[in-house]
């Protein structure tokens, strides 16, 4: 059995710059991901099979539309493997979990079957996400997903995610932004080491989805209200086209305090005190 974690993924900026003839958007966005996620275990086998465990494995796709068994396809074509996908993360919610799942999967199947014949793969035509999780580092995202300049390893950063159990549809949010040329993000981003002037660069940042978000999901607003109203929290943001947020705090114990105080206070929200993941999963 081959065993891989499929980090949640946040936007700590995403500027929208444009959008293309053909639809789609281009966008320049830092990427972080987290010590907390779903996790994909393969076994081989004469034919395919998924099995669904975690708290949202009910909810998760079947057949086609399912990400990770559109991924497994691709990736060995002429063999089988029995799947468990352990859902941990909320679905439709901006942290990338569909996409962390396929490129699990992906890397799973590869070591499960090494000398496998494989179809010429486009991970982008799994999703604009999935190329970025094949690594799960620190990345530049600018384009539509397919320009990627990796950072190397960020530093640990207490991290509180934050669902208040809405979806988003991210096609009714892009549909819902006004303006859709927005500048990029600027060239003079502190490193990661400098993190005091960093995290102020990055405040300086925002998500171009976040207001038509709030517009479409208004509790969104309420969440962000929520994570910096709390004295230790460093910066707040919506990741991706919502409706997850995030607050980066200054100390583990504001972490886990914040998140304490907010699954005191909103019971129905999902609240999940982690980490970044300071190093590639692969």
């Amino acid at each position: 059995m081959i065993n891989e974690f499929a980090p949640a993924k946040i936007n700590l900026c995403l500027h929208v710059t444009g959008q293309n003839k053909d639809g789609y958007h281009a966008l320049d966005s830092l990427v972080l991901f987290t010590k907390f996620g779903d996790r994909i275990s393969v076994s081989p086998d004469t034919d395919w099979g998924l099995k669904l465990s975690g708290p949202y494995g009910q909810n998760v796709p079947k057949g086609a539309e399912n990400l990770v068994w559109r991924a497994a396809e691709m990736t060995n074509p002429g063999d089988g493997a029995s799947i468990q996908l352990e859902k941990n993360l909320p679905p439709s919610a901006g942290i990338g979990g569909g996409s962390s799942d396929a490129a699990a999967v992906i890397r799973a199947l590869s070591q499960l079957y090494p000398n496998a014949e494989r179809l010429e793969l486009d991970l982008m035509d799994l999703g604009a996400d999935v190329p970025l999780c094949m690594t799960a580092e620190l990345t530049r995202m600018r384009g539509i997903g397919e320009k990627l300049v990796r950072m190397g390893a960020p530093p640990s950063l207490p991290i509180v995610l934050v669902n208040p159990g809405v979806s988003l549809n991210t096609a009714d949010v892009f549909q819902a932004l006004e303006q859709k040329e927005n500048p990029a993000l600027p060239d003079d981003m502190p490193s990661p080491k400098d993190l005091s002037n960093w995290l102020n660069w990055l405040n300086a940042r925002r998500n171009d989805l976040e207001r038509p978000a709030i517009k479409l999901r208004p509790v969104i607003g309420a969440v962000l209200a929520a994570l910096n109203d709390f004295s230790g929290t460093k910066l707040a943001r919506m990741s991706g086209s919502g409706a997850t947020c995030f607050a980066i705090t200054e100390t583990a114990e504001q972490c886990e305090t914040l998140a304490a105080l907010l699954k005191q206070s909103y019971p129905n929200w999902w609240v999940v005190a982690t980490q970044s993941l300071t190093r590639s999963v692969v």
